[in-house]
């Protein structure tokens, strides 16, 4: 069995421009029953006002988030407008997708949320974000 919760820690690092949100990895287990395809999940903390940069999740993920604390605005590309969730909420990333607007939606507050991946076991990489002015 491959051990992906390093590979979610990395994730947080790759080519990661500057930002205080804090992605702790929480879970991570082989589906025995989907050959080749692993559940992995973790806490994403964002401090009050924190923008995540655009970015997109490997290719066979899809990503299921829910938000645990606060409220979290979110768009992904071909989406018409931002929709905030608040705890509670959830919404999903298709594999591929390109999300390019994630931020706590308070300047007061901070945000939490679960993200669940379910992913091809040997994803190495679960984030990439863009490169600085550059849709991917």
């Amino acid at each position: 069995m491959k051990i992906l919760l390093p590979v979610v820690m990395a994730c947080a690092m790759v080519a990661a421009p500057a930002s205080a949100e804090s992605v702790t990895p929480k879970f991570e287990h082989v589906i025995t029953n989907i050959p080749g395809k692993s559940l992995v999940t973790a806490e994403v903390d964002f401090p009050p006002g924190d923008p995540s940069a655009p970015h997109r999740h490997a290719k066979s993920a899809f990503l299921y988030v829910y938000v645990l604390q606060g409220a979290i605005e979110s768009q992904v590309e071909g989406e018409a407008a931002p929709h905030v969730y608040r705890a509670g909420d959830s919404f999903f990333e298709a594999p591929g997708a390109h999300h390019v607007l994630g931020r706590n939606a308070s300047a007061t507050e901070p945000a939490k949320i679960l993200a669940v991946f379910v992913v091809d076991s040997n994803d190495k990489v679960l984030t990439v974000y863009d490169k600085e002015g550059h849709k991917q």
